[in-house]
């Protein structure tokens, strides 16, 4: 049985070189082969030359690096997952560190459950200078968090980070949709994905015993990175949605605004702040929405 782990990395050097240290004490499941593909998006940061040298290494598992110049994780993915015959995938973003029981947990699901993909648990990890979050503060951090207890469970959607699913999931629903994730439009090439997962018929599940540990990054906290992260997703769900602006986005910016307002007046600060990014998503939605009409009514004027 192949198992392949796909790794899009850009620009961040540092985080890859923690996250391949992880990856020497990764347990390959007994029966298993495993292959790692690293597929740098474009890099000037000296991240090509660093694979070049990785690929020189000994290890239990094959090293592969490739590279991908269409901008955007998606195209990343896309190039990986084209690039392998694996039995099974594991989609890993380049800022995390990995446990090392990750495989053999994500396998144990497949061979326990009856999921075509499934999410693994994502907790924080550490800064650069190796410091841990304030489990007050989580939400501020600005980073994904995945942690539905300690049962299988099934799920509605997918993360884009630790996140597996069976060959014949791709065979039937097909690749990423470029125009969405990092690099392109910001966001959503999970959730557009899941959503065409589900309609396929295939289940999605829940593994809490896989896990990853998402590094914490200062440039990431805040109000003012949320504010910009959530206006990203209303722009990306502008693109594979199709809500009513007039009877749907335009009314939950309205009630979001109202609930903003009074969240600030009597101090909920926590409430306030997602709010905020509801609102920011709104916002982003209609912006985006309007974006792509212009486009399409272009031509037409211009003829």
């Amino acid at each position: 049985m192949l198992l392949s782990i796909i790794v899009p990395t850009r620009n961040r050097l540092p985080s890859l070189k923690r996250l391949m240290e992880s990856f020497d004490a990764l347990r390959i499941p007994e029966r298993s082969e495993l292959e790692i593909l690293v597929v740098d998006n474009d890099s000037n940061d000296g991240t090509s030359v660093w694979l070049r040298d990785e690929c020189q290494r000994s290890r239990n598992f094959r090293l592969f690096v490739l590279r991908e110049t269409s901008p955007g994780k998606a195209s990343a993915l896309n190039r990986g997952i084209a690039a392998t015959k694996g039995d099974y995938f594991l989609i890993l973003d380049d800022d995390v560190i990995v446990d090392s029981q990750l495989l053999v947990w994500h396998l144990d699901c497949y061979r326990t459950q009856p999921f075509e993909a499934l999410q693994g648990r994502i907790l924080p990890g550490v800064d650069a200078e190796g410091q841990r979050a304030d489990p007050e503060r989580l939400r501020e951090y600005n980073i994904p968090l995945i942690d539905y207890g300690d049962q299988y469970q099934e799920i509605f959607g997918l993360i884009g980070t630790n996140m597996s699913f069976k060959r014949s999931v791709i065979d039937k629903v097909g690749l990423f949709d470029p125009r969405l994730g990092p690099g392109a439009s910001g966001f959503s090439e999970d959730t557009e994905f899941s959503a065409r997962i589900r309609t396929a018929g295939f289940k999605i599940g829940y593994t809490p015993h896989a896990i990853v540990y998402h590094e914490l990054d200062p440039v990431r906290y805040g109000r003012s990175y949320n504010r910009k992260v959530e206006y990203q997703k209303g722009l990306s769900r502008s693109i594979y949605r199709k809500d009513s602006l007039a009877f749907r986005v335009i009314p939950d910016l309205l009630i979001n605004c109202t609930r903003f307002c009074l969240y600030s007046v009597f101090g909920r600060t926590e409430k306030s702040y997602v709010t905020e990014g509801r609102i920011l998503k709104c916002w982003g939605q209609i912006v985006g929405a309007l974006r792509l009409r212009r486009n399409v009514n272009e031509p037409h004027e211009q003829r």
